[in-house]
């Protein structure tokens, strides 16, 4: 028999909580005493984690596995798929670039390798670890795709793992979801349900005790709790849906603006997290050039389409807004990744990785040239960057799939194991650079906002807090907020139950 005693989260929707109900759980059995692994068949983020070995998984999974104080592996999320174009997404297996497969291929050519995958790391976490909590994926009441599923009920019957299912609130009707997505399901997958937790709860919960008992009663099924919607969070989201939440409008109350421009294909957003935490900024997610404004600091995050992303903003004015903000304002512009790359003066596609568009000329603010290639360069980083005078050790992770040349005037940005990365304008306000994590780094971090507070006549603010205490305080926090909550020692008790096959 396996070691590890699993758990797994399904919800009636992407975006129900699941991943932050299974961080929760990771960080609650890790608090018990428990070697605690998350673990995601298959994922479908263009948020990503770097393994400390070099690898590319799902960044819920990376954030799971440091709430549950573990190191993260490709075992955790053996397959990452990551949507590129139309109907077509990069296939990521084990943290390294498979293929480019059309959703019709990917479920009729890869479903029995994926299978294998599956199982085989499946197998390993089992046999590692004490508890395994497992998340799925959008809903398991999808009919038309269960019959070929990688990553709901077909996973929860390979670990024989019991399940919670979890329903959002927040967007109505959850009683209708809960009570829906159990009579889709079959009569066995049913029978894996071992109650319900109710998420994102605002309100009397009075108001809500009469739904909840008519619920048990016509479902047979317990609610195992609701939990109330927890303000201020500060852990990584999965997805991009999480971004409808975030505003467009300056807020007049914060000394700082910073606006971020939101591109279709936006990924690793969460690199602008550690500004949400900061007291004196506020940081807003821009589709528009209307939107955009005259921001202190201009983000242009990462792109898993460089170059439909950059003719987005060249089509809708955002490329031109951007030109002017860098020629008549003083505002600061750091690109990352993709939004480093189409800083520059051009991008080429010669091998057809994003586009049939072979080349397409750049913002034009710094000094370097980009040529995409088939090989992905997945890296945690570190090195020394020189900033308003400064020198900093930063450490971060690189994830991309093109080479940026230096060209003539090109000042680097940060000095990595005997090499130059990044770029930066000489009055240091274009600044470009694949390190993601970069404003993570709490010294560099509070030198850029102290820079920004000069130029508007503010005092620095020195002592910033610690992100990474931040988020650890994070971890624990929503740890204790979902045991107030949710009858844990009733759930582990099922969990014994069901593995001695008593259901």
């Amino acid at each position: 028999m396996a070691k590890a005693l699993p758990i797994m989260f399904q919800g009636t929707h992407s975006d129900a909580g699941k991943s932050i109900i299974a961080t929760a759980f990771c960080r609650i059995f890790a608090q018990n005493g428990w070697k605690t692994a998350p673990f995601k068949s298959q994922n479908m983020s263009l948020n990503s984690y770097v393994t400390v070995d070099g690898k590319e998984i799902g960044r819920a999974q990376g954030i799971q596995a440091e709430a549950a104080g573990v190191v993260a592996t490709t075992d955790m999320n053996p397959i990452l798929i990551k949507p590129s174009r139309e109907h077509e997404s990069q296939i990521v297996v084990h943290g390294k670039p498979y293929k480019n497969m059309q959703a019709f291929a990917y479920r009729g050519e890869f479903f029995e390798k994926g299978l294998a995958i599956i199982r085989e790391s499946l197998d390993v976490l089992m046999n590692e670890y004490d508890r395994l909590v497992i998340e799925g994926a959008g809903s398991p009441a999808e009919i038309n795709l269960n019959d070929r599923e990688l990553v709901n009920m077909r996973v929860a019957r390979m670990a024989n793992a019991p399940v919670v299912l979890i329903g959002d609130i927040e967007r109505g009707g959850v009683f209708a979801s809960l009570v829906g997505t159990l009579q889709l399901l079959d009569k066995e997958d049913r029978k894996r349900i071992i109650g319900v937790i109710i998420n994102k709860f605002r309100g009397d919960l009075a108001l809500l005790k009469p739904g909840l008992d008519w619920f048990e009663q016509y479902t047979g099924v317990p609610v195992l709790g609701v939990v109330p919607y927890l303000e201020d969070l500060h852990i990584d989201a999965e997805d991009s849906v999480s971004l409808e939440q975030m505003s467009t409008a300056v807020n007049p109350d914060k000394d700082i603006d910073i606006a971020v421009i939101r591109y279709p294909k936006i990924s690793n957003f969460t690199d602008v997290d550690p500004f949400l935490t900061e007291p004196d900024c506020h940081v807003r997610f821009v589709t528009t050039a209307s939107q955009l404004g005259q921001p202190d600091l201009l983000i242009l995050p990462g792109s898993k389409n460089t170059i439909e992303d950059l003719l987005y903003m060249k089509k809708n004015g955002i490329a031109e807004q951007i030109a002017q903000l860098n020629k008549h304002h003083r505002v600061t512009i750091v690109g990352i990744c993709g939004g480093y790359q189409m800083l520059g003066a051009r991008i080429r596609d010669p091998f057809g990785v994003e586009t049939p568009l072979r080349e397409i000329s750049g913002l034009n603010l710094l000094p370097i040239e980009t040529t995409l290639e088939r090989k992905k360069t997945t890296v945690l980083s570190e090195g020394i960057l020189t900033f308003a005078g400064e020198r900093f050790f930063v450490k971060g992770y690189e994830i991309h799939m093109g080479r940026s040349q230096p060209l003539d005037g090109n000042i680097p940005f940060i000095h990595v194991q005997g090499r130059a990365e990044g770029a930066k304008s000489k009055d240091e306000r274009v600044i470009g650079t694949y390190f993601h994590d970069l404003f993570h780094n709490d010294a560099f971090r509070e030198a850029l906002l102290n820079k920004i507070r000069r130029e508007k006549g503010l005092a620095p603010i020195y002592g910033r807090q610690s992100f990474r205490t931040i988020r650890e305080q994070a971890f624990d926090r929503l740890a204790d907020h979902v045991k107030r909550h949710v009858r844990i020692e009733e759930i582990e008790e099922k969990m014994h139950v069901f593995r001695k096959g008593d259901v």
